[in-house]
Order: structure tokens, then sequence, then C-alpha cells
């Protein structure tokens, strides 16, 4: 294979699982310990370095450890922001389906990882690219039997028949949109097309509305793509606002049925004349703000258009995007909490799912007062200002709006938001 030179699997494993780490669809990568780091006087056990070894969540809250690594790093697109473009002079290295199946399966023996995420540069064309993601984790299922958790992220103008097999092999796929426009595509990935993207996204959600069906009558029948999928926007590296951004996932969510929409704040680790220049530390805050303004989209009921707005284009840094909302809409609070429904309690700030449930359920036995809220969960220290217990204002002083922003204003967005440099692999963290 062409620019790949002898390297045993290690080197690999070095080079492939490096070249991976700009890819959040699944999460933050490890640390790095001293090898005189350990707290015993014996010789140290394990190893939490980065070299392809990262952690997802799953639905219920368990860290899940993956071998996160790249097919190959050749690339035959030419993608400004991406460090395996096509013309960067950096170390290339490519796995064999076999070699990559074996590595995983020796992990796996070891508890090193529960799963594999798998992604690739384009080599040759999307299809055979695609083809050697298909062998591999056909040789895991098929040939050593592994039934663990796969993360494959699909190629870009890649065939139906291949996104549809490999569908059936992996648990969860993405294809990762990077941005809103085609015209920010083709500024910054000219190879690349908004349809080739929405596609298979369109095509996986068909084909698992079918293989649910195919499960109810059957479960024999085979899944496909039970984890769900997902996809990835970077931040920062078009001229594309918050608005956008937001009203994007919101589409996506609703026409697709996504899992979730991961957004990686734009590091710089090309120079190109269409990439912006960035002196300081990443977006992380604004990646930050996206996450939250995200999170309120997917479970407390809020649409895009209520966060965000032709006239309002960017999240707030000062404070969350629940306060931002419940400042702008001053007028609709303070609420009863004894009174107040399930949607109303949700826009709350300080008041989450979890505790919006619990305070339904617990008036139906008796009238909450204010010394309950705690105990069910509830953040005082913001929900003071926008709620009543039994007709009561319980919040150590009436300010207007304005002022109350400065009372509630986030404590990490500030740390975040601040002038110091930040470590690229310090980035992670904050993700988190």
């Amino acid at each position: 294979m062409r620019g790949v030179v002898y390297l045993d699997l290690m080197q690999k494993l070095s080079i492939l699982g490096e070249a991976a780490r700009y890819d959040v669809s699944c999460a933050s990568s490890g640390s790095v310990r001293g090898k005189h780091a350990a707290l015993g006087n014996g010789p140290s056990l394990g190893n939490a370095a980065p070299s392809g070894i990262c952690h997802s969540w799953s639905d219920d809250g368990r860290c899940i450890s993956l071998l996160k690594v790249l097919m190959t790093n050749l690339c035959e697109y030419n993608c400004s922001y991406c460090i395996n473009r096509k013309d960067n002079d950096n170390p290339k290295a490519a796995f064999t389906p076999e070699e990559l199946a074996a590595l995983t399966m020796e992990f796996y023996k070891r508890n090193y990882i529960e799963g594999l995420f798998l992604s690739s540069g384009v080599v040759k064309s999307p299809d055979h690219t695609m083809g050697l993601m298909i062998e591999t984790l056909t040789l895991l299922r098929r040939k050593y039997c592994f039934n663990g958790y796969i993360h494959v992220k699909t190629i870009p103008g890649a065939s139906p028949e291949a996104v549809m097999a490999i569908g059936y092999l992996a648990d969860r796929v993405s294809a990762n949109i990077e941005f809103c426009t085609d015209a920010s595509l083709k500024l910054l990935a000219p190879a690349k097309e908004l349809g080739s993207i929405l596609s298979p996204m369109a095509l996986i959600r068909d084909r698992r509305e079918e293989s649910r069906d195919n499960f109810m009558h059957s479960v024999h029948s085979p899944r496909f793509v039970p984890g769900g999928q997902s996809t990835q926007v970077i931040v920062g590296a078009a001229n594309e606002r918050d608005y956008h951004i937001l009203n994007m996932s919101e589409r996506l969510y609703k026409n697709y049925s996504l899992k979730r929409v991961y957004y990686s704040a734009y590091i710089p680790v090309n120079t190109h004349p269409n990439l912006p220049a960035i002196t300081s530390a990443p977006p992380i805050l604004r990646e930050h703000r996206l996450y939250q303004a995200d999170f309120l989209l997917r479970f407390y009921r809020f649409t895009a258009q209520e966060l965000l707005d032709k006239d309002n284009q960017d999240l707030d840094f000062e404070v969350d995007p629940k306060c931002d909302w419940a400042l702008r809409n001053y007028e609709r609070f303070p609420v009863e909490v004894n009174k107040a429904d399930y949607d109303t309690l949700l826009r709350v700030p300080g008041i989450g799912t979890l505790s919006a449930k619990r305070i339904i359920a617990a008036r139906r036995m008796s009238r909450l007062g204010f010394e309950d809220l705690k105990k069910i969960g509830v953040i005082l220290k913001r929900a003071v200002y926008f709620i009543l217990c039994d007709g009561r204002f319980h919040a150590p002083y009436d300010l207007e709006p304005d002022m109350l922003r400065g009372v509630l204003a986030d404590k990490q967005g500030k740390l975040m938001a601040s002038p110091l440099q930040m470590r690229i692999e310090d980035l992670n963290v904050l993700r988190v």
C-alpha cells in the first residue's frame, strides 16, 4: 500500500491511535502516567496511555473502554482541517483486517477494552475502504465470535450496499456531517458533499425501523445498528453561528432519528488559507454551551428557535442556555412548584428531568415545602429565583434579569473563557 513502510503492530497502533484522537464521536482519550507513578512498591500494572484506548458511556451511565483507531491514515481526500489530509507529511500506516481483528481480541482478552471504535482515511475509494472495515468486523463477529460493542464511522460516498453490510455488523454507526452547509464543505472539504453524508443517514434510519418491526415478530431476526447512529460537527472552523448549528442538529434528530450529535471544538492542526487563524485556546466554552443546548433539545423539550433566533445567533458565554432562556422570558416566573406541570418544571433552572419527576410524584402525597426540594435534588442556588413554594418566594433578594444574570454567571464558563492557553491534551477532560 502506497506510503506504508515496514512497521510492527505496536508502531501501527501508536500512529493510527494518535490519528483517530480528533474524532470525538466516542469521547475522551486516556491519560499518561509515569512509570514511577504507581502507589505501591511493586511493579506497576495497567496502562492508561492514549495510544488507541478511549472511553465512552452507555445509556445507563457505565463507562466503556474502546480501542479507538483508524484502519489507515492514508487518505485520498485533502480536507483542510484534517490531520490525515493527503498533503500532510505525517507518518503513514495501515492495518490489515486480520491484524486489527486479532489486536482487538488480544486487548479484549486482557481486559484493556470492551469494544472497538473504527474509522479510516479514504484509501483508493470509499467502497474499497468500507470493504476493509467490513472484512475486519466480519472476522471479529464470525471468526472470533466477538459479541462486544463496535462503533464504526462510515465513509462519505460509500454505496448503500456497503452501508447496509456494515450496519448488520456494528452496534452503532456514525456519519460525520462536519459542517452545516454545502458551502462550508466545499470550502474546507471539497471532496465531500452534504448529500453523500445525509443519504446514508436516511438509509440507516429506514433500515433500523424495518429491523425493529422484524424483531417484534421474531427475536431471531438480525439487528441493524441496534445502538443507533450519531454524527459530529466541527465548531469554529467555518463561519457558522450557533443558531445554524443548533437548527441543523434539531433537524437531524427529527428527520434522521439520530442518537447523538457530537460537537468538536476546532483545533488547528494544519495551516491553510481557508482556515481561521486561532491564536488563543480552541473554542472549548462554545463547544460546552452547544452540548448544554443540545441536552435541552433532547431531554427538556426545548426547540432551537426558543434558544436562539436570527437576532440572537450565538449562545451566551456568561450563563448556560437554560438560564439564558429563563432570563429572557422572566415574565413566566416564578412558578409554583406545587402546581406547575412537568413541562413547566423542566423550564426552571436548577430543576432537571429526574427532580421534576420526583416533584410530581412527591406532591401526590403531600404539599412540598422549600426544605423538601433539596432532598429531591433541586439545585436551589439557581431555582430559588424562579420558584414559589406555597406562594412564598424564598430568594434572598428579588432582582431584575440583568442583575440576576451576574448572580447566575457560570463559574466553569468563566474559567473556560479565560485567556490562558489550554493544552490540547487537556481538552478531552472538559468534554466529559
